[in-house]
């Protein structure tokens, strides 16, 4: 991400979360880990740091379809997993906090010099995204943001941008998305 240079048609910027507020990297890498730690747990074998390394590598490859299959076929785990993974996805407590990306936290300190507004927008599981939210280090940036689910305002048939311009008072052509 570059950092944010302020326009003077624009007057609130609603930020996506992964790849844009942090690296997402960083947390699906420590999902893994967690993962492949349940697993050893469960299985009473020390198979955590294959398990992990194996899920990090097809991550690193950008093959992560059918992860989870693939990774039960490799290490011979049953179906049961599934659940447990997803849960895990959405549930986990991070042994590390995520970190903003420093590009980020310019964009925020220029936007708030300019006087504009900025928020989160975020599409995904809303569970999720907001466990993902919730692991962020924000040195305090979090006192000064909304967070919007894109997919629970369409769920209700409601057009995010539209909603967020209402909530702001401004017109929908005022908002920039960074994705």
């Amino acid at each position: 991400m570059k950092i944010i240079t302020p326009a003077a048609d624009k007057q609130l910027y609603l930020f996506e979360v992964d790849d844009v507020l942090y690296p997402k990297r960083d947390y699906v890498l420590q999902i893994y880990y967690l993962f492949g730690q349940f697993v050893e747990f469960t299985e009473s074998k020390p198979i955590a740091a294959a398990i992990t390394q194996f899920m990090k590598e097809r991550f690193e490859a950008d093959n992560t379809t059918g992860l989870l299959q693939a990774t039960q076929k490799e290490f011979g785990l049953l179906d049961n997993y599934v659940e447990n993974f997803e849960r895990l996805q959405a549930n986990a407590h991070l042994p590390l906090k995520l970190l903003l990306f420093e590009e980020t936290k310019e964009s925020f300190r220029a936007l708030t010099d300019s006087g504009k507004q900025f928020a989160i927008l975020t599409a995904g599981n809303p569970v999720l995204q907001l466990n993902k939210l919730k692991h962020i280090d924000w040195a305090g940036w979090d006192q000064k943001i909304k967070i919007y689910f894109t997919d629970e305002l369409v769920f209700r048939k409601i057009d995010p941008f539209s909603y967020i311009a209402n909530e702001f008072g401004l017109d929908a052509a005022a908002i920039q998305y960074i994705r």
